[in-house]
């Protein structure tokens, strides 16, 4: 029985489904339900903002079992950058994206058919040199040159792709004009024998699955999928074929369908609402991602009103410490936004004694071997020891925390940020529990990610024991 990959791009797509871009919380809420939905992979957009692109990348592939593919488009994209931020996943994988078509490549690339040949040549041969598996995806296929489109892939197997994806970026073809076309393109490119083909097809005609469905039955072993329409066939749509066709075809998946339904719910919830929080704050013009920003002419009864809409009750001094840094912070910028806002409230508001302290850590992660988290902290003169397992560093260093406090404390938000630029860059975490109705927050600082989200734990900890003690 053959078994058919549905390949999830919902976060590489995740402009499709809304104005605002997602938050790193969101991702990762994606990232985990789609896992936990055992989809063959997961797939990122190409890196566009540098070390936030990157560290939420290593946030993702540190917390996913599934194959992790990150986009490689030929618009400059850094490779070895690409790589970096995937390279620790149990599974990951580079895609070259490449426009195949006449208008494509004019507009997209701005180059010629010889030329584009040759970046494609350049491009697969330097993912193949960091990455075992490398995809070639031919966008715009349905529409390229017949010649030029076999020459391509071509191409892209000889300089190392272990597999292909045909794109009907149009959604101009019926399905059994697709199914041909499937057929026609592995006939005419005899090095595509043992490579597989996956399909990704646009919706304009609302017969995108049935197209996939038709490349399933032409021997197309994969279809670009997402969680909700977005303009591609859904999971539910080629779940529910398999499932139908499956004894007919021969063929199966390995998608976990009990969990379907509300996973789908769950996340169609997060990723379909936009976003609609306004206030008066936001006069000034920024790409912080909650809409709400301040600039140095807001009072303090500005700033503690957004303070409260991210979910801090603070004391009046607390609040008065946390205009102080706000001020100095907003002279040096044109605006601050929510995500500096946290930061400042995790350094600055609720500084408490310690009571816990990080005596050693080690973790084990990578791509062939459960993540463990070996810790050690320190109490009241006495050293507390555990080891803990989880679906990436930062999961199993939580839990292992828990198992020396004895306690679980929600999670209410993550977030990881560079503060220094370069290969030595030093990272941010800040860390959000919530803990009888009350959120507390922490930070930590360092050049390792995963150092720095145990430092913000533990500081968010020891506001809670300060406070419940």
């Amino acid at each position: 029985m053959r078994s058919i990959k549905l390949i999830d791009i919902t976060l590489r797509e995740s402009n499709a489904f809304r104005e605002s871009a997602l938050s790193f919380k969101e991702k990762l809420e994606v990232a985990r339900g789609l896992d936990r939905l055992r989809v063959d992979a997961l797939e990122l957009p190409p890196i566009a903002t540098g070390k936030a692109d990157q560290l939420s990348n290593k946030t993702i592939a540190s917390v996913v079992n599934c194959a992790l593919t990150a986009a490689v488009d030929m618009t400059g994209s850094s490779v070895e950058e690409t790589w970096e931020s995937i390279r620790m996943a149990k599974h990951p994988r580079l895609n070259v994206l490449a426009p195949t078509s006449p208008v494509q490549m004019e507009y997209m690339a701005h180059k010629k058919a010889p030329a584009m040949l040759e970046a494609i040549t350049e491009t697969v041969k330097k993912c193949r040199f960091f990455c075992e598996i490398v995809e070639f995806s031919a966008l715009d296929a349905t529409r390229a040159e017949r010649d030029f489109l076999y020459k391509a892939l071509d191409a892209a197997v000889q300089a190392g792709a272990s597999r292909v994806t045909l794109c009907d970026s149009a959604g101009i073809f019926l399905p059994d004009e697709f199914a041909a076309f499937v057929s026609e393109v592995r006939s005419n490119v005899p090095s595509l024998e043992n490579i597989d083909i996956c399909v990704q097809i646009s919706d304009e005609m609302n017969m995108a699955a049935a197209c996939a469905a038709a490349a399933v039955k032409a021997g197309a072993v994969g279809v670009k999928c997402t969680v909700t329409s977005a303009g591609y066939p859904t999971l539910e749509q080629m779940s529910r074929f398999i499932r139908v066709k499956g004894v007919d075809l021969d063929i199966n998946s390995g998608l976990r369908v009990t969990e379907l339904s509300r996973t789908i719910s769950t996340l169609s919830h997060l990723l379909e609402t936009q976003r609609t929080e306004t206030s008066s704050f936001d006069t000034v013009v920024g790409n912080d991602i909650s809409g709400v920003c301040l600039s140095e002419n807001d009072q303090i009864s500005d700033v503690i009103s957004v303070v409260r809409q991210l979910g801090y009750e603070l004391s009046d001094e607390d609040y008065a410490k946390v205009y102080e840094a706000f001020r100095r912070v907003a002279v040096k910028k044109s605006f601050v936004g929510t995500r500096e806002l946290d930061a400042i409230v995790a350094s600055t508001a609720m500084q408490v004694p310690t009571t816990y302290r990080i005596e050693r850590y080690v973790i084990n992660s990578g791509n062939i071997i459960t993540a463990t988290a070996n810790l050690t902290l320190e109490k009241d003169g006495q050293k507390f020891r555990s080891v803990a397992i989880g679906d990436g560093p930062v999961d199993a260093a939580f839990l292992a925390i828990e198992q020396i406090i004895g306690h679980h404390y929600e999670l209410d938000d993550f977030q990881i940020q560079t503060v220094t630029e370069g290969r030595e860059a030093m990272g941010s975490a800040l860390v959000k529990l919530r803990a009888n109705g009350k959120l507390y927050s922490g930070n930590g600082i360092s050049t390792d990610i995963i150092g720095a989200s145990i430092r913000a734990y533990i500081s968010a900890l020891n506001k809670i024991v300060y406070e419940e003690g």
